[in-house]
C-alpha cells in the first residue's frame, strides 16, 4: 500500500495499526524469551577452590530441578517427607523475593544447597507465627542445609553454610537467622545461639527437634571480603 496516495487520517491510522502490531511483535518475542531462559539457571560464583564452588542462585530454572530433588530426598530420614523439594517448593522458595539460597557444585554437579527464606514465608505454619520477630521482616529461616554425603567430610558443607551467615550478614533488615535442627546440633554452633523451643515430634518423624535462633546483629561476619562476582547463567 502506498502512504503516499491516502488521506491523512487513513494515513496515521496505517502507522498507529503499524506500531501497535511491532509493539505486539515484540511483546510476544520477550515473552517467548522469558520463558527459554526460565528453563536455565542464573547464578554467580561466590567461592571457588579447584572443582569445587558456592553459587548465589538468583533463579532456580528446570535444569536443575532434578538434582536439587534427588538430592533433598536424603533429608526426609531426619526432616520428614516435607523436606524432600518439588517443582512448586522450588518455585516457592527458591525463586522467592527476599530467599536467599546458595548452591555447592563440585566437577560442575550440584552436590549441595543452603536456603534462607523470610519467616513471614512460613506463615502457613503455627511455630513461624508464635516467633516473637514474625511480621518484622528481619529474620531469615534456614529452610534446608545439605550437601551429599559421599562429599561431605571435605569442608564443603562448612564452606557453604559460612557464605550463607556472612551474605545473610550484610542484608541490612536481617538480624536474625533461626531453624529446626535435631536436639542439641545447635550446641556445637559457634556465634550468639539461642534455643527458641522444642519439639518432640518434629514432622511426624518421631524424632526430637529445637528450634534455634542465631543474632546477627552481635557477630562479626566471617568473610567480609567476598571476592569478585562471576557471573554464570
Amino acid at each position: 500500500m502506498n502512504l503516499l496516495c491516502l488521506p491523512m487520517n487513513l494515513k496515521k491510522e496505517c502507522m498507529n495499526n503499524a506500531i501497535n502490531w511491532i509493539i505486539r511483535l515484540n511483546s510476544s518475542l520477550m515473552d517467548q524469551l522469558s520463558i527459554s531462559n526460565s528453563t536455565n539457571s542464573d547464578s554467580q560464583i561466590i567461592a571457588s577452590s579447584g572443582v569445587f564452588q558456592i553459587e548465589l542462585l538468583k533463579h532456580a530454572g528446570e535444569s536443575d530441578y532434578s538434582q536439587l530433588i534427588e538430592i533433598s530426598k536424603s533429608l526426609e530420614k531426619d526432616y520428614g517427607e516435607k523436606a524432600v523439594l518439588t517443582k512448586t517448593t522450588i518455585q516457592k522458595y527458591f525463586n522467592k523475593a527476599g530467599s536467599l539460597p546458595f548452591i555447592a557444585r563440585y566437577r560442575e554437579e550440584i552436590i549441595g544447597y543452603i536456603i534462607g527464606v523470610p519467616l513471614e514465608v512460613l506463615s502457613h505454619e503455627p511455630w513461624a507465627r508464635m516467633d516473637e520477630n514474625f511480621g518484622k521482616g528481619n529474620t531469615l529461616y534456614t529452610y534446608a542445609f545439605v550437601i551429599q554425603s559421599e562429599y561431605k567430610g571435605n569442608g564443603y558443607a562448612k564452606m557453604l553454610k559460612r557464605v550463607f551467615l556472612s551474605w545473610a550478614g550484610k542484608r541490612d533488615n536481617v538480624n536474625h537467622i533461626t531453624g529446626h535442627v535435631a536436639n542439641g546440633i545447635s550446641a556445637r554452633f559457634t556465634g550468639d545461639i539461642r534455643i527458641v523451643n522444642r519439639i518432640e515430634d518434629w514432622q511426624g518423624t518421631g524424632k526430637a527437634f529445637e528450634y534455634y535462633r542465631r543474632d546477627l546483629s552481635k557477630e562479626k561476619s566471617p568473610l567480609k571480603n567476598n571476592p569478585p562476582l562471576i557471573s554464570r547463567t
